[in-house]
């Protein structure tokens, strides 16, 4: 499969269950709002997914699939299995043993993550019976992670790709089924993150089994292979979490602040991961298998080109994303959110903070895009690095912002940090001759940063001319405003990006045929 075709894929099956995330996120808002149930709950959401992207999808991914793709290229299929099955027992017995330690120790771990809600017993104790609920989760994640690395080594994305589908689809049937039944609506979310993440584990494993690959569980049994596994995992543990470690900073920061805040900066978070989550995970996903593999046959050309191509497809969905986010962040937060327990002042709030992440938009999918440079070069030390410059930024940045900002702050000093870390991994990846932009990628950075230009103009236009009167009518023409202004924006982006000469169809037509 190609690097288009596999990023067409995965970005395609990341929005539908983007969409199923959005419809989940409405009924968040609806059930919840922005108070302490809401508050206690993404504290509960947030700490098994931190772990889940730092040791599971973010390092574990990072060290095993070079070295499983390495494996598999130089000795065969089999040896690449034993090797997969070796690392599964060992990986189930770190994340068993990590899961319950975290368990009995919860109330120390929300104290140290949430150090403001120890003064509001109802946010503090909920918080920590809802994340003994979720955090197994984590135990069923990170072994779908491997199984999800293993089919992307074999060119098979689209399951791995699907399974966030799954827990979104809980999510909502969790929310409409189990409120009546339990004490409030985070309890149902609660145990619906449990019970999506053990079906993610067994959809993937049963795709693996049907694709030929049936791990059994072995003794655990370290040899030179998976030593060389846990030299790669253990940095990569810092350095591939560098944006969930500066979130978890935020959180531990907006604890602090009034009741409300934490939950700001979730939703938020949700429309800027849209395109992060869409993009740049999609990017990263299908590059590093694809690097991986030239890298192994010594195509050092061919990993130039695909480096490139990947960065000119980012900017070309990020720059105009980030550009919609920074002038019409208002008018999206409140038609998509305000109803039910999502008040006016929640979506001013929720919107500025909005506005605020949007500034390190690019950094954040760019980010994505180069640290599988470092990776498939079995390099995942440079990125800590590099990553804890990023993390120290945010720190300063928060504590610097947040007296004034609060909230805003706290999510500006991240998008700040994502862009200085992007910038490092760009530095270094050139000053190392892994990467230097070709003709092609300095020709096109412009012209898509051009046509960004002028759909905003066009959606400034719009949102303060044209749909205020359509703003203050009911639920229909609030969302045909919202589906104008993504419309007309989304046709002058592409009108403009055509005539700038910011991308070609034809060049995307071969891409995805070959």
């Amino acid at each position: 499969m190609s690097l288009f075709r596999a990023i067409a894929t995965v970005g395609g099956l990341t929005m539908v269950s983007r969409i199923a995330g959005f419809v989940r996120d409405l009924l968040i808002a609806r059930y919840l709002g922005a108070g302490p149930v809401a508050d206690a709950f993404f504290v509960s959401l947030r700490l098994p997914n931190f772990f889940r992207s730092l040791f599971a999808e973010g390092a574990f991914t990072a060290g095993f699939l070079p070295l499983f793709s390495h494996i598999q290229t130089k000795e065969g299929r089999a040896a690449a299995q034993l090797f997969a099955e070796r690392a599964l027992s060992i990986l189930l017995l770190a994340t068993f043993g990590f899961t319950l330690i975290a368990q009995i120790a919860m109330p120390v771990v929300i104290i140290l993550l949430a150090p403001g809600f120890v003064d509001d017993p109802q946010r503090f104790d909920l918080s920590v019976t809802l994340t003994i609920i979720t955090f197994p989760y984590l135990l069923f994640v990170s072994l779908a992670s491997l199984y999800g690395a293993v089919l992307n080594c074999l060119g098979r994305f689209f399951a791995m790709a699907a399974t966030p589908i799954l827990l979104n689809l809980v999510m909502i049937a969790g929310m409409l089924l189990l409120t009546p039944h339990v004490p409030n609506a985070g309890y149902a979310l609660a145990w619906s993150v449990l019970v999506g993440g053990i079906l993610q584990f067994l959809w993937l494993a049963w795709d693996a089994k049907r694709s030929g690959i049936d791990l059994r569980l072995r003794r655990p049994r370290l040899n030179d292979k998976l030593r060389r596994l846990f030299r790669l995992i253990l940095p990569a543990a810092l350095g591939a979490g560098a944006t969930q470690v500066n979130l978890v900073v935020g959180l531990i920061l907006a604890s602090l602040l009034p009741a409300g805040a934490v939950s700001y900066l979730f939703y938020a978070d949700r429309i800027n991961q849209l395109t992060v989550g869409v993009v740049g995970a999609a990017i990263a996903t299908a590059l590093l298998p694809t690097l991986s593999a030239q890298l192994a046959r010594d195509d050092h050309a061919g990993a130039l080109v695909t480096q490139n191509r990947a960065l000119e497809f980012a900017l070309l969905l990020a720059l105009p994303s980030c550009a919609a986010l920074l002038v019409v962040p208002f008018p999206i937060i409140s038609i998509l959110f305000q109803r039910g327990e999502f008040d006016l002042v929640t979506a001013q709030q929720t919107a500025a903070t909005l506005l605020a992440y949007a500034v390190g938009l690019p950094g954040f999918v760019v980010s994505r895009t180069l640290i599988p440079g470092f990776h498939a070069r079995q390099d995942t030390r440079m990125p800590v690095k590099l990553a804890l410059v990023s993390i120290a930024v945010n720190i300063g940045l928060s504590l610097a912002l947040m007296p004034r900002f609060g909230h805003v702050g706290l999510a500006l000093a991240t998008a700040l940090a994502a862009t200085a870390n992007t910038l490092l991994l760009l530095y270094v990846l050139r000053r190392r001759g892994h990467w230097r932009a070709d003709d092609r990628l300095k020709s096109r950075a412009w012209r898509i940063l051009a046509a960004s230009v002028l759909m905003a103009i066009l959606l400034v236009v719009l949102d303060r001319l044209v749909l205020p009167g359509w703003y203050a009518g009911g639920f229909g023409l609030r969302v045909t405003a919202l589906v104008v202004l993504v419309g007309a924006g989304l046709a002058v982006f592409l009108l403009a990006a055509l005539v700038l000469g910011a991308t070609r169809p034809a060049e995307w037509r071969t891409a995805l045929r070959r």
